[in-house]
């Protein structure tokens, strides 16, 4: 079943399945997580989907796929706000090798579109490894049923929904509300409506968008990392060479990891307490198989 026709089962309330156990089950032979080390961008993000198993375990010949980055800002890669070019523009190359019909590139952010996707060189990227980039177009934003435990329904653009794989492509950084912003706060993006609401109560606002949108694979970047003035930013000495690349299906155990590159253990945050405590992810990194290694 592809994924569209999947979420628009759940919609109509007419399927009730656990996503996480029937789309990302834990293969034999391969590690939970991979993360990977080295000087460039690319060499370590392709290494760390192929640790994986490559991306033909995770995309189809034919499929649609959107990647979903943070280019919430306008920024440029050297301070840490959006997510490294050339991450982005491997995930799409990975995509195309593994036969997606069409890749989509799309985010909703917080300063204008039009500034951050040109400043975070973002859009040249995707451009050049044959992505479809899009803007945030208002007119495709749809009330849809969550279905969460405390977010019920929101606007959603439905270039997410309509699409057959997500995945998510977040960087690590810090966040004022949140204390970190990765994986699963990068789904505010894929939303419209009045999002700062979600404010009030962003631990499980966090967690419903996560289950619904449940990426096939996620795929940190922590090349460079932003430590202080998150989530935007601004000198570049709020940001770190990190050189780092984190992949795998579990977006709560690639968002555990990543705490810990900020001293942060995964217990001390709320929304990966709750996370665990549902089912959706693992946390205690010691249960989990992480394959490591430096290029």
């Amino acid at each position: 079943m592809k994924r569209r026709e999947f979420l628009k089962d759940i919609a109509i309330g007419s399927l009730f399945l656990n996503i996480s156990t029937l789309l990302h089950p834990q293969e034999k032979g391969f590690p939970h997580i991979a993360l990977i080390q080295g000087e460039s961008p690319s060499d370590i993000t392709r290494e760390a989907i192929n640790t994986l198993g490559g991306m033909k375990k995770f995309i189809a010949r034919g499929d649609l796929v959107v990647v979903k980055p943070n280019i919430g800002w306008d920024r440029n890669p050297q301070q840490a706000a959006c997510t490294n070019p050339e991450v982005v523009k491997t995930v799409i190359e990975l995509c195309f090798d593994a036969g997606a019909k069409q890749v989509k590139v799309l985010d909703n952010p917080c300063n204008p579109a039009r500034r951050t996707y040109v400043r975070s060189g973002i859009a040249e990227a995707a451009k050049k490894a044959g992505a479809t980039v899009l803007f945030p177009n208002p007119h495709h934003l749809k009330k849809i049923a969550i279905k969460g435990e405390w977010l019920k329904e929101w606007e959603v653009y439905t270039d997410f929904i309509e699409t057959d794989k997500i995945i998510n492509v977040p960087i690590a950084k810090t966040h004022s509300l949140s204390r970190l912003t990765m994986g699963m706060k990068n789904w505010l993006g894929a939303i419209g409506g009045k999002r700062n609401q979600l404010h009030q109560n962003i631990d499980f606002a966090m967690i419903d968008l996560s289950s619904f949108f449940n990426p096939v694979l996620t795929v940190l970047d922590a090349y460079r990392i932003l430590l202080r003035n998150g989530p935007q930013g601004g000198r570049l000495s709020d940001a770190m060479l990190y050189k780092t690349i984190v992949a795998g299906t579990d977006y709560v155990a690639v968002d555990a990891l990543g705490a810990t590159f900020f001293g942060i253990k995964p217990e001390e945050l709320r929304y990966l307490q709750l996370a665990h405590q549902k089912g959706m992810g693992e946390i205690h990194l010691e249960n989990l198989n992480i394959a490591k290694k430096t290029l």
